[in-house]
């Protein structure tokens, strides 16, 4: 109050100082104790740290590796990113370039080339850059899609930078729906060139990242229609932008879409070809031709694999889910810590906000997420690069469950995880909401990842339909994957041993099998009462997205209790104990939290359930020591997690008060707008003000 304290100008920042008069009635300094507190936290953790940070990094050479790229990164002045939340569109998105072309030149000059290496440093800025997808989607078209002739042509400028291309799918009617993609690629024999057009409004392409002024070229996929038939989705290299002077080719109609959410950083863009003409090499023509004469051929499974761009964004966005989690979680669970609220009693000190069972109960089984995410991202790249591989041979058996798999944990992770994200947000009280904790910005940037690359309903539904297809197997007496393996597995839950990952599995299975083969017969029950097929499923839609929610989950639990239990003799007992609590964590706390299932198909009973609740609390208790350090083996930097209220050392209330000081509307004690608008308004003489 202004009797207790005053203000006092120093080096042109505020400063609260105590009345003389005034006799501190807290017996702790809380702006001064957050450093004790997590110092505290970490001694008390029972395991080491650094051992869980090497593992989610796949070895400790690649934790030295990526610190070193983070160290160089976050001491270079010239990437610095403090002021970017103050920043205006215009300003942030010119930082965004400056920031691409330090890093580029960076990597350059240091001669990094290995691609783990180069993600390393790229990760080092924490925004949406315009290069992005040059890297992330343009490069990954050309090598999966071109031949080795166009690998050859165009690599070398892509990967010199000499050219910057993005990924133009979406359409301004079209996005996951990719078959009813407008816009066309017509062969004109006589040129051997395809002649691209924007033939409605509804098929000028949006949203794609880099687009709108930064990219010269795009991989654009079209209609390819050749001696007048529609052959489907097909892939072009087209070029946008002159590399003289950066002006939009002939026939090209470019810009930024405006502000977003988020991605201030981003120039997400609008494309319309009008009669532009490209040569007829510029088709990616790895599994589909069309020769001199307008002749069309395809390879067995080309269809398919136009699409493996997609797929391998999906896998990575299940790592993206994990990171951004982490993030999230690593804020939380610090300022948890720091944070006080409450006194239980006179003379006690305020209550720490991770005490709190209720806190507890919202934020460790996310901890727990966010480590199965990370180790299941590890499985679905692994299962890509395995995919990928026989495919190159000529084997596509694979590939039916790994795209089913890939949209639907796409869809599983990413909802959780953005979930999540606001879940940590309103953890942190109002704090939460400035942009000082990072959270605006991160859960901005991430959330748009629940309809980008798939609208998550839509990818549930595509798991759904092979799904179905895996029950008409069983019922034909085929093989089925490991995945999908509880589809015949009639066995009933024997045991309670809660913490038992068989048994965990063996729950989680049943519920999926339930799930699934119940919206398998009532859709065939449909079509056999007379319904069109299109009609049933979507008669069914809701308990089929059920079906395929209720597999990603089962994998998810498998995946989770398998990297675990291959931890079990390679770490220290400390390691794999906190491990395998989160793990049992993260598989029961998703039945008590949706039990209905378990209930409904008689897998548990409610006598089942109210001990199951009783072990998640157990569990809360014993990972509440752990969760410092926990999110510590996270490893992320303090520059790179951008949050005044997830710093490691926990002076939380110091910065946060500095950084309100550099906001611009503190660069004049007296605003602009001043004498035109408040000063009439004071004195009550509202003609004086000039509206």
């Amino acid at each position: 109050t202004r009797e207790r304290q005053r203000l006092t100008r120093r080096c042109g920042t505020y400063k609260f100082v105590p009345h003389a008069s005034c006799a501190m009635s807290q017996a702790i300094d809380l702006s001064r104790e957050g450093p004790r507190l997590l110092a505290r936290e970490r001694a008390a953790a029972s395991f080491r740290s650094e051992w869980i940070t090497n593992m989610l990094d796949g070895g400790a050479e690649h934790t030295e590796c990526k610190r070193h790229a983070w160290s160089v990164m976050c001491n270079d002045p010239e990437l610095d990113q403090s002021d970017l939340p103050f920043l205006g569109r215009q300003e942030a998105f010119t930082r965004a370039l400056k920031l691409s072309s330090v890093l580029l030149q960076r990597l350059q000059q240091r001669n990094i080339t290995d691609s783990m290496e180069r993600r390393y440093y790229r990760r080092a800025i924490a925004y949406e850059l315009p290069i992005d997808l040059h890297t992330t989607m343009f490069i990954p078209t050309i090598q999966g899609l071109g031949t080795d002739r166009q690998i050859a042509q165009w690599m070398p400028l892509a990967e010199k930078y000499q050219i910057l291309g993005t990924y133009a799918q979406t359409e301004l009617g079209h996005g996951t729906y990719i078959r009813g993609i407008e816009t066309t690629a017509t062969y004109d024999p006589k040129s051997q060139e395809f002649v691209i057009n924007s033939p409605t409004l509804t098929s000028t392409k949006w949203w794609p990242g880099g687009m709108g002024k930064a990219s010269t070229h795009a991989v654009v996929m079209a209609r390819l229609i050749t001696r007048g038939k529609d052959h489907g989705i097909h892939p072009f290299i087209v070029q946008l932008r002159s590399l003289e002077n950066h002006m939009p080719m002939k026939g090209i109609s470019v810009g930024d879409i405006g502000p977003k959410m988020g991605y201030d950083t981003s120039d997400n863009g609008f494309l319309q070809l009008a009669n532009v003409r490209i040569p007829r090499d510029q088709m990616l023509m790895r599994f589909s031709k069309v020769a001199s004469d307008g002749t069309y051929s395809q390879q067995a499974g080309g269809e398919k694999l136009v699409y493996g761009t997609m797929v391998n964004v999906r896998v990575y966005l299940v790592k993206y889910s994990a990171m951004a989690l982490s993030k999230a979680l690593t804020i939380a669970i610090r300022y948890s810590v720091v944070r006080r609220q409450s006194s239980p009693s006179d003379g006690l000190p305020e209550t720490q906000l991770l005490d709190y069972q209720a806190q507890q109960y919202k934020l460790l089984p996310l901890l727990s997420t966010a480590y199965g995410f990370a180790m299941l991202s590890k499985y679905m790249v692994d299962a890509y690069e395995k995919a990928v591989d026989q495919m190159s041979r000529g084997d596509f058996s694979s590939l039916p469950e790994l795209h089913a798999t890939s949209a639907g944990l796409k869809a599983f992770s990413t909802t959780i995880a953005s979930e999540g994200i606001e879940v940590c947000r309103k953890c942190c009280g109002g704090h939460g909401y400035s942009k000082a904790s990072g959270f605006p910005t991160l859960y901005a940037d991430f959330t748009p990842s629940q309809t980008y690359e798939g609208d998550n309903t839509v990818l549930y539904l595509q798991t759904a339909r092979f799904l179905v297809k895996c029950c008409a197997k069983v019922q034909l007496g085929g093989e089925l994957q490991d995945n999908v393996a509880y589809l015949k597995d009639s066995s009933t839950l024997m045991r309670r041993d809660w913490l038992h990952s068989d048994v965990q599995l063996r729950i989680y299975g049943q519920r999926a099998k339930q799930v699934t083969i119940q919206a398998a017969l009532r859709l065939q029950s449909l079509i056999d009462g007379g319904q069109q097929p299109h009609e049933a499923w979507n008669a069914c839609s809701v308990q089929l997205v059920a079906s395929a929610k209720a597999h990603c989950h089962y994998v998810a639990v498998q995946k989770y209790a398998e990297a675990v239990g291959k931890l079990q003799n390679k770490s220290s007992f400390g390691e794999y104990r906190v491990l395998k609590i989160m793990s049992d964590l993260f598989a029961l706390h998703g039945i008590v939290e949706s039990p209905g299932d378990f209930l409904e198909y008689g897998i548990l009973t409610s006598t089942d359930l109210i001990e199951l609740r009783l072990q998640v609390l157990n569990l809360l208790k014993a990972l509440r020591p752990e969760a410092v350090a926990l999110v510590d083996a996270f490893d992320i930097p303090d520059k790179m997690l951008g949050s005044v209220l997830g710093r490691y050392d926990g002076d939380v209330y110091t910065h946060l008060y500095k950084w309100a000081q550099q906001s611009p509307l503190n660069k004049t004690e007296v605003i602009d707008g001043y004498d035109t608008y408040l000063k009439p308004m004071f004195r009550g003489d509202f003609a004086q003000s000039k509206l």
